[in-house]
């Protein structure tokens, strides 16, 4: 695997998450891209009870592209601390329900079409929390190089050749503090994270 860097798309006024989906598909396909299946990134959050003191968050994410792992981030005041298991652990947390209770209705997901454009591999996701659709997330892979502040500029002229003058490509936040360390599949999770943490906060409803 390369560097990845998620980027939110906004949808315009009046137009459907399905209309930009198909708008960006058809964009990249121009571009000799070819398309490899669907891809589909997933996560749910817990609650410890309280008498386990301080509340504590567990994030549980799956990502497609690595399917035989699940991804766990525990939000413990300033730090977080996160670990890379198997199948198993989705096991584990119903175990541990006496100690963490699920927030089923914020489990929120992106899926779409995933395309391969010669050492790019993107990726259009639709976002939905409850069926509700929140918005759009392209994820952008370059695969070569596992360093950002190697190929950051390469990524942001693709981006916004893909996206457009109109939409600000910034290095996302969590890549601030790891640009010149080696990129693996923890730094994607922690991207979508900080997305799907801002979708939950945004409320009303947008016409998928």
């Amino acid at each position: 695997m390369g560097v990845t860097v998620l980027q939110q798309y906004p949808v315009p006024e009046n137009k459907t998450g399905t209309y930009v989906i198909e708008l960006l598909t058809k964009r990249i396909l121009a571009l000799g891209a070819t398309q490899q299946g669907q891809f589909l990134v997933d996560c749910e959050s817990y609650l410890s009870h309280p008498q386990m003191g301080t509340t504590k968050t567990v994030h549980i994410l799956h990502n497609s592209e690595q399917p035989a792992s699940v991804f766990s981030i525990l939000e413990s005041g300033t730090k977080n601390i996160h670990v890379i298991a198997d199948g198993l652990f989705d096991l584990l947390m119903m175990k541990l329900s006496q100690h963490y209770t699920s927030k089923k209705q914020t489990k929120i997901e992106s899926k779409g079409p995933r395309f391969e454009l010669g050492d790019f591999c993107v990726k259009l996701g639709s976002v939905t929390m409850n069926q509700n659709f929140k918005g759009i997330l392209i994820e952008v892979e370059y695969r070569p190089c596992v360093m950002a502040n190697a190929v950051w500029g390469l990524l942001r002229e693709f981006l916004q050749g893909l996206l457009g003058p109109s939409v600000p490509v910034q290095p996302p936040q969590h890549l601030l503090s790891r640009m010149n360390e080696i990129y693996t599949p923890i730094d994607t999770i922690y991207q979508y994270l900080e997305h799907f943490s801002a979708y939950r906060k945004i409320t009303g409803l947008r016409s998928a």
